[in-house]
This record gives C-alpha cells, structure tokens and sequence, in this order.
C-alpha cells in the first residue's frame, strides 16, 4: 500500500483507491509507518479463520450453562492481538447451577416496562398512547425473531437447553402465556384507560356505528375514492387455494352466502397498508398527514379504523352475496434473515435472495379479534399451521403499532415539552448560528458528546459535514451500521466522494429489518465515487467509528470519532448515546488499524485506547473485574459500574458473581435484558440492578472501574451479550480525560440513586420505584439532564 495504484478488492471487482496518487501516497506512507513490522496473512488463511469462527461460536441459545460455554473461538481479524491477553479465572464451580434468569422472559419483563410507562398516569396521553404503540412493536419483532427463532430450532431438533436450566419447551410455553398475558393487558389498558383519556381531550377513536351519518357520508365517498380502488378480494374454493398471508398484514376474514344456493364461501381482504392505520372521520376524499388532521366546529378530532371502513363496504366487494360475518385477523412469521456466508462469493446478493424469503417465512402468531366464529378459527389455524398456543384472541382493533398515527397529533399540550439539543460544551461557548471550528475546537481537547442532550446535528453531523468541504481533508473513514437514506451524513460522504476525497464507507446490509434500506442507499454511495465495503464474513460490523485524516502544515493529523450509537440523524433525537471527539494519536492510530481490518488484511493489529470484539471486548472487561476483586482483597478501592441495554454473556456474569462473593459493590443499569439474579444469598448481595425508562431510549453503553483509586471508564458500541461479543465488530474506547470520566460515573450514580425514579431487579423480579418512603416524587433522570443542558445554554448567554 504505498501509491496510488493500490487497490481493494472486493466482490472480485478491482478498485482504485484515490485519483489523486499523491493524496493516497501520503496516506498509505502514514500509515504503513505506524504498521511497521505488522504481517497481513494471506486471503486463504483470512477466510479460514472467519470462516472457524462462524461455525465455532456458541449461539447464545445452545449454552447450556455458564460453567459449559466454550472457550473463545479462534480470533479472526477484528480486535487484533493485545498487548497482553489477560489471565481470567473459569466461573467457579460452587456457583449455583439455577444462577441465570432466562433471556427470553427478562426481554418480556422489559416489554412488561414499556407497557408500564403507558400506565404511567403522571405522562402526558399522547405520550402514553405512543407507549403503547411501542409495546405492540417490540412485541411484533420479539416473536419474528426470537420465538421464531426458538420454534426453528426445536422443530429442527437443534434447541438445547438454554443457560437459564429451562428446556426450549418450557421456554415457549412460559413465552406464550406471558406474552399472551402482556397482550391482553395492552388491549384493556387502550380500550379501558387510554381510548377514554383520548376522548376526554377531544380526540375520538370511533366504530362505525358511533359515528353520524354526515360522518358516514363522507367515509363512503373515501372509500370509493381511495380505498376500493386497491382493494383485492381472495377467495377460498377449490378453484383458489388459501391465499398467502403476508407477516404483519391486517386482514378480513369474510364469510359470505350465496343466496342462490344457499352454500358459504370464506375470502380474505387485506388491509391496504399504506393507507392510514386510522381515518380521520372529516376526511373529503383524500386522507390527511397526523399532523394536518383539522378538528370540528366543536374542537373533536376524531377517528375511525381502516377495516371498520372496509367491513361496512364489503357488499361493494362481493356484489350479489349475502356478507354472513367477517372477522379482523393478523398473522406474525418468521422474519429473521439467514446468509449463509461461508457458501457465498457476494454477501450483497446472497442478502437480497435471502430478503426475498424473508416474506415466506413460517407463521409464528395468529391474532384474531374476539367473537370469531370457531370455523373461521379452525380455517385459519388449519391453513396458516399454527398451534393453538400461536392463537392470541384480542378485542378489536387489533395491531395497536398505529397508535403511533395518534400520537402524531400536533398537540403540543398533550405531548412532553419540547427539547432541542443544546451544542456540545467545547463545540461552542456560546450558542451561535456560526458553526463551530469542529477541527480547531478538538485539538484544545476531546469532546465528550451526551445525545440527545448535547446536538447531534451541530457535533457530529457537523463534523463529517465540515469534512466533506474541508480542501485540506484527504480521506473519510466511516461505519454505518443503520442511518436514514436522506441522511445529510450520506450527503456529506457523497460530496466528499466526488470533490476527490478518499471516502471509505463499512456498510452492514445485515442491520436486522434495515437490511433493504441499507442495500439502496450503499448502491448509491458506490455510484457517487465512495468506497463500499460490506463487512466481514461471519461478522457484523457495529462498531461506530468515524476517521477524518487531514493535511496541516505539521503534517497528517487524524480526527476521530467513537460513539455508542448509529450515525442516525433523526434517532439521534429519541436516542440517549455518547460520543467521543478527539484527535488524539493514539486513537488516530487505533482506528487507522482498525479500518485497515475491515477494509483490507491486517489481522495482528494491537490498539492503544481500544478494546475490539471479537478478539479483546470480552478478556478486556474480563481482566478488570478481576482486578477489583483483587483490589479489594488488598484493600484498595473497588468497585464496578455497567451501563448497558442488556446483559447476556455467561463469563461476564459470573465474573460479576464472583466479584458480589469477594465484597466488591457491583452497580448494573440496564435497559432490556438481564440475565443477573440479584438478592441471591451468597451470589449477588453487592449487586444492584436498575432500569430507567423515558421519553428517550437509553442507549448509551459504559464500562467504568474504580482502579484501585484511578478510575478507568469506557464507552462504546458493545452490549453484553454472545452476539455482541463474539459475532460482531464492537469497540470500546477509553476515556482519558478525568473530569470526563467523573462525569461517566456521575451518571451512572444518577442512574442508581435512590432519589431516581427507577426499575429495582428484586429477587422475584423487576420492582418501580416512583416514589420515596415519604411518598415524594423521585426525580427523572432524563429531566435532570435536560434541565442541566438548558441550565449550561442559559448561562452562555
């Protein structure tokens, strides 16, 4: 790599690297220096090694216990050698064998959470109808793949037992009634709490027959003119066979009589789904975006169903039959995708074959509304082969994900206050409509990002978008794990792509359900001149990493960023993640090493300030929960505090275990899903577990460490699971400045406070915890740290 005639291959088309050699010439000089002495090993043994480990690894499901999970599948290229691979003491054999809660049913207790917030009387409606929205989602994705999953393996003969001691049966079983439970408590809380606080506040969600005949005049002539049109009727007979049902449609199931002979014959309707879930019931032909639907004379905004709408025109469908009942139903598949890589010579195509199947997967669920009709049911069950445990029976109407429409609404006064994201303190000491230096402001020092609290627009956006114009930018390394197709960060790539910049882009089309987006626009960053690599086989690249490499008149100077969450402009608003901006050279280094990785063969790479999985992630976090054991054994300070989405991996709990037995105080904040059982006698006594659920999504993963008196934090893109830890690309970086990882820590005390408000992990599950003994309001976090954000922006001015 030394001139402008490198080239990557990929797919098995040869590409130049840059068109202007002398750019490229000084950047592969660079970095060729800082890989001194480093050997890429050939392509055959490179594929060898990934190919060892995707078939090596242990899924998560098949682990039968901690004590049993294998050792580390051999290393492929990511996560490079350390400078010294850690000594980690095996799980202890004393340890109770019944010490992991089951994954499938700490996801539903985090679903249960969602659905708690919706509850939550003290929230604005609007805000708890989105909630509900929320649960149906998770709920949908929770069964198209992971129970699909569970049900794929056990018919297949592959599920074992899984680590919490429970066999895939009692799995599914405890998942069916639970969900089932979940489910019905989601329709009576919409039907008995939330449809009724809507109308008190003048937004109406209608039947039919409530509404008035005005009303229905003019739904009449919406359905001739924008329903009909789509519609497609499918009928059951011999000569039409059951009709395949697409995963997540709404559908009629009609039974109609012929009056002639007197003989019933059944049809299915779908649902047009990209019509609006709910009718603005004033609706003059033309459907209306949420936020433009106009209110009455009276103030009321009201609604009706789509299939309401189709049900009472269904003699319009089947002209000369009698309409003798229809029913609502909607059925879930199997959704997950599965390339075999090993076996494929263009992970692009293999995806795009695989997608298609995705629409054929098996059913996995069946919802219908209740008062069915047993035969219908039958038919139904029968054609879709599902079992009776599939079946949830759910008053109408169901797929409540359209709630989402309702909370569109604009009503601010319904809604949470509005909050804008403040600019980054050392981004700018005052709020200005000037964009900020972002190269001039990183060299004073690294920048700490907090999201949404701190702007993603005006720190990171801004930052690949000052680069992508900079003259004195030569290259842009990114990864993109999910980002919207109209991102202004694609915008800025392309740019960059086209004034002459070494743009490389790691796109991960495997990005579970963004998989057809991230197809499209990768396409479109290849036509403008950008450098797409799609990953490594066997790997999925999370990691969220930017490189910038610019000419000064000192020389190369590299700017990075690491964060913990997808550069997603508009989830960046909903999101709670970190970030790191620094043109530090260790860093600068670690992520030229890195990107060398992903793009070409480097796999001996060792990293300064990074810990990269599958290779170090784990051993790394391994090693330093066992030197606070021995910390405290010598009576040093000790103490280990997560921050994370959820937490899986068998070494990692037991090592937390064995760090409760040895008296050092362990603090986990977890968002879904934990495999920790707390108030264990023996096990887990010095370890507490919370959950903070909001407005935004806590997303953020940190690693801290008290040190022995010099704590050690790290954030980064990797949650604490197999998945994570084995079969993807994550990094982990370390903050150096200590007022920053003060800050870290500070917010994870936050989070673990009494005066929190808070999900407790009890010994018989999660507890809330609003109030304080004196019967006080506990604070929300996600308020304090916006009010802190406003505080900073105030005090500017």
């Amino acid at each position: 790599m030394s001139s402008a005639e490198e080239v990557w291959e990929r797919d098995g088309a040869t590409r130049p690297v840059s068109g202007d050699g002398l750019q490229a010439q000084d950047i592969a000089e660079a970095e060729e220096a800082e890989l001194d002495g480093l050997e890429a090993d050939d392509e055959d043994e490179l594929v060898a090694q990934a190919r060892t480990l995707s078939r090596a690894t242990v899924d998560e499901d098949k682990v039968a216990t901690g004590s049993q999970q294998s050792a580390e599948a051999p290393a492929p290229p990511p996560g490079g050698e350390p400078d010294e691979l850690p000594t980690v003491a095996e799980p202890a054999d004393d340890l109770p064998e019944d010490r992991f809660a089951d994954r499938e049913l700490s996801w539903l207790a985090f679903n249960e959470r969602v659905l708690e917030q919706a509850g939550d009387q003290s929230l604005p409606i609007l805000e708890r109808t989105w909630f509900l929205a929320i649960f149906a989602s998770n709920l949908d994705e929770f069964y198209m793949v992971r129970v699909a999953g569970l049900k794929r393996r056990i018919a297949t003969g592959m599920a074992v037992t899984a680590a919490s001691g429970l066999t895939p049966r009692q799995v599914l079983e405890a998942v069916s009634r639970r969900a089932r439970d979940q489910a019905e408590r989601h329709a009576r809380m919409f039907a008995e709490d939330i449809q009724p606080k809507l109308a008190e506040e003048r937004i109406h969600l209608l039947h039919w027959d409530d509404l008035r005949e005005s009303e229905r005049d003019r739904l009449r002539k919406f359905f001739k003119k924008q329903i009909f049109p789509v519609l497609t009727p499918l009928a059951v007979d011999p000569a039409h066979p059951f009709p395949y049902i697409s995963g997540l449609s709404l559908n009629l199931a009609v039974l109609a009589r012929n009056p002639a002979t007197g003989k019933e014959h059944f049809a299915r309707v779908k649902v047009p789904p990209l019509l609006p879930r709910f009718i603005a019931v004033d609706a003059e032909g033309v459907p209306y975006r949420p936020e433009d639907v106009p209110s009455d004379a009276g103030g009321r905004t009201a609604y009706v169903p789509l299939e309401e709408v189709i049900g009472h025109h269904l003699d319009a469908l089947f002209p000369g039959m009698e309409i003798v009942e229809h029913h609502t139903f909607r059925v879930t598949r199997n959704e997950d995708v599965e390339v075999e890589e090993d076996d494929a010579e263009n992970i692009l195509k293999a995806l795009e074959k695989e997608l298609m199947r995705r629409r054929f997967g098996p059913a996995v669920r069946l919802e219908v509304a209740t008062g069915v009709s047993s035969h219908v049911l039958d038919l139904l069950v029968r054609e879709l082969g599902v079992s009776e445990q599939d079946v949830f029976r759910l008053p109408a109407p169901l797929d409540l994900t359209g709630l989402n429409i309702i909370h569109d609404l604009d009503k601010p006064s319904l809604k949470y206050p509005k909050f804008v994201g403040v600019t980054a303190q050392g981004l700018a000491e005052v709020e200005s409509a000037n964009p900020t230096d972002i190269f001039a402001a990183i060299q004073e020092r690294d920048i700490l990002l907090h999201h949404p609290y701190d702007s993603f627009s005006t720190s990171v956006q801004q930052f690949i978008s000052q680069a992508a114009a900079d003259p004195r930018v030569l290259a842009i390394k990114q990864t993109l794990y999910r980002t919207s197709g109209d991102s202004p960060i694609i915008d800025a790539l392309i740019d960059a792509a086209q004034a002459g910049k070494q743009v490389l882009a790691i796109v991960e089309i495997k990005a579970r359900f963004d998989e057809e987006a991230n197809i499209t626009w990768a396409r479109k960053l290849e036509q403008a001149g950008v450098h797409v690599v799609y990953g490594m086989v066997g790997l999925k690249t999370h990691a969220k990493l930017c490189l910038v490499v610019r000419q000064e008149s000192d020389g190369l100077r590299r700017y990075c960023h690491v964060g913990t969450g997808n550069y997603h402009p508009k989830t960046a608003r909903g999101y709670e993640d970190l970030g790191l901006l620094t043109c530090d050279r260790d860093v600068g280094q670690d992520l030229t090493r890195l990107f060398n990785q992903l793009s070409g063969y480097a796999p001996r790479t060792r990293f300064h300030r990074l810990l990269v999985a599958p290779r170090s992630a784990r051993a790394g976090l391994l090693e330093r929960i066992e030197q606070e054991i021995a910390n405290h054994r010598a009576g040093k300070p000790a103490w280990v505090k997560f921050k994370v989405n959820s937490i899986v991996d068998e070494r990692i709990v037991d090592a937390l275990y064995r760090a409760s037995r040895a008296g050092v105080p362990v603090d986990v904040v977890v968002r879904g899903i934990c495999a920790i059982r707390t108030g264990v006698p023996g096990l887990s006594e010095n370890i507490r577990v919370r959950s903070i659920l909001g407005r935004f999504l806590e997303h953020a993963r940190v690693f801290a460490f008290a040190g022995g008196g010099d704590p050690e934090v790290w954030i980064g893109s990797a949650d604490l699971m197999h998945r994570n830890l084995d079969r993807r690309v994550e990094a982990l970086i370390r903050i150096d400045d200590p007022s920053q990882v003060d800050q870290l820590v500070e917010l994870i005390d936050r989070s673990m406070a009494d005066t929190t408000s808070s999900w407790h992990l009890e010994a018989d599950g999660w507890r809330r915890v609003s109030r304080g003994p004196d019967g006080q309001t506990l604070q929300d976090l996600q308020e304090v740290l916006m009010a802190k954000a406003r505080r900073r922006v105030a005090a500017s001015r």
